[in-house]
């Protein structure tokens, strides 16, 4: 790690009044402000806390590169069923496997990761010194703790091919205490170090946290379900199932799913039922909004709507199925026959809410954690769950396989969490390969579709994918290089003892 510029994020910033998770930070030096002050009582180290947070979600790199949003972007760019605009600003890179060409991406994610982490390990490390009520300083530095095991399941996921193929392999380097500009750079830690790190800090997380109980305009505060819901991610990644099960229904257990009609409500409102964690928004803190540029691809603030639909992504889709109404074949100017997946829409002030896990990707995972245990019936009845809320015809296992099954779960992972940043991790957890194929209609040629235009209907070829490659003109094959997220070369450049 960059030990020089890891964090010095504004302990001044942090001693100012915060609410709301407003944008409360600047890049001065911590010295602004004596440390000893800063962690010397919950309070203190609480308004940390919640400027790392504000920090994580708010903070611009770029315009395509706005906070912790960016990882989902470019996760869904570089997956099956998103068809990128090319000539539109943000994630044709990532979406053509050339995002190690783009530094301002790659330098984006790694730092507000590893700020993260480094400020957590002063939170975990001081809190229990600190004064303040037992109560207040156990939720402080639970949060802390799953704070930290996200950032490091975020790179773990991303930065290395999953655990299961070789939990040996090296992945990023691994801190756990607050650094200084005299700690040593750390080299890359194994695969196995750092989930050791991440279980850990969930576990501890979730035996401090069974209480507290956040209000409900406060979805971006880490409880135990959020703690739950890190825990299932993290165990089906290493192939726990019945863990990933278990921690997968606890997590869920209070988030009843959405009504039907709320479906194309624009994915936009903590006040969701589904939603166990998200970032809120409004008019003075709304750079994660940004993000919602690119996905909303129907609202006339949306400048860039560049995240279109594949158009085989809309054959999986059952016509009574509730989210099969979102699909809209486009015939405006500059993005006529490409096809519009409405699920995502700014709301008349153009902000958005940002959805971080629901109770919906919860019971996939439970379906998945179930079918790979070998428990299929418990697999389809919980799957069915889902697809009744959504209107969709019910799961019928009959004589399909376990494989079978399993493969038609990982398809409604995909209907149902497009574009909330899951396509690339599962192609990596799964050791998949990327499946882009032509949109061909009932006669085997390219597809043709009908569009109202400003002048009338039109029949127009179906725009489609036009990446189908990997940049060096192979075939996409499993557990491939390009997937990965590149370690950006400032860091090489300052780390001596990254890769040894």
């Amino acid at each position: 790690m960059k030990i020089k510029n890891i964090t010095y994020i504004a302990v001044t910033a942090f001693l100012l009044p915060f609410l709301g998770c407003k944008k409360e930070l600047t890049t001065s030096p911590t010295t602004a402000v004596d440390e000893g002050l800063v962690y010397a009582n919950a309070d203190n180290i609480e308004t940390v806390l919640n400027g790392s947070w504000a920090y994580m979600q708010e903070t611009f790199f770029t315009y395509a590169n706005p906070g912790y949003s960016t990882i989902f972007r470019n996760s869904d760019a570089m997956g099956n069923d998103v068809a990128i605009i090319q000539n539109k600003y943000g994630y044709s890179d990532s979406y053509n496997f050339t995002i190690a060409n783009n530094q301002s991406r790659l330098n984006g994610i790694w730092t507000l990761l590893y700020k993260v982490i480094d400020n957590m390990n002063n939170v975990i490390t001081k809190i229990d010194a600190s004064e303040g009520t037992a109560e207040k300083k156990a939720r402080i530095k639970g949060q802390a703790l799953a704070l930290r095991a996200n950032s490091y399941l975020n790179l773990v996921t991303y930065y290395q091919f999953n655990y299961q193929l070789n939990p040996n392999a090296k992945a990023v380097p691994l801190y756990t205490k607050p650094t200084n500009p005299a700690s040593v750079a750390q080299p890359k830690a194994t695969l196995e170090e750092i989930y050791k790190v991440i279980i850990a800090d969930l576990t501890e997380a979730e035996r401090l946290l069974p209480t507290y109980n956040r209000p409900g305009t406060t979805k971006y505060k880490i409880n135990i379900d959020v703690v739950h819901g890190l825990l299932a991610r993290t165990y089906l990644n290493i192939g726990k199932w019945d863990l990933a099960t278990e921690q997968a229904l606890a997590a869920k257990k209070n988030y009843p799913y959405m009504a039907a009609d709320e479906y194309a409500n624009g994915f936009n409102d903590l006040k969701n039922s589904e939603w166990i964690w998200g970032q809120g928004q409004q008019p003075d803190q709304s750079n994660a909004s940004y993000s919602f540029h690119y996905i909303d691809v129907s609202s006339t603030s949306s400048y860039y709507y560049s995240f279109m639909a594949d158009p085989n992504f809309k054959k999986l889709f059952d016509d009574n199925d509730i989210r099969s109404k979102l699909f809209l074949w486009d015939g405006l100017p500059s993005r006529e026959g490409y096809l519009r997946y409405q699920k995502f829409r700014f709301r008349p002030d153009v902000t958005a809410d940002i959805v971080m896990m629901r109770s919906a990707e919860m019971t996939l995972i439970a379906a998945e954690g179930y079918a790979r245990a070998e428990n299929l019936s418990k697999a389809v009845e919980t799957l069915n769950e889902l697809l009744s809320a959504r209107k969709a015809n019910v799961y019928v296992l009959g004589s399909k396989t376990k494989d079978q099954l399993i493969a038609d779960i990982l398809i409604e992972r995909r209907k149902e969490l497009w574009g909330e940043g899951f396509a690339l991790s599962d192609i990596l957890r799964t050791q998949s390969a990327v499946v882009r194929k032509p949109a061909l209609g009932s006669d085997g040629q390219p597809l043709k579709v009908t569009v109202i235009t400003p002048t009338g209907p039109k029949e127009v070829l179906a725009k489609q994918h036009t990446t189908l490659r990997f940049p060096n003109s192979t075939d996409f094959v499993p557990n491939s290089p390009y997937y990965l997220i590149p370690i950006p070369q400032s860091e090489l450049n300052a780390n001596p003892n990254i890769n040894k």
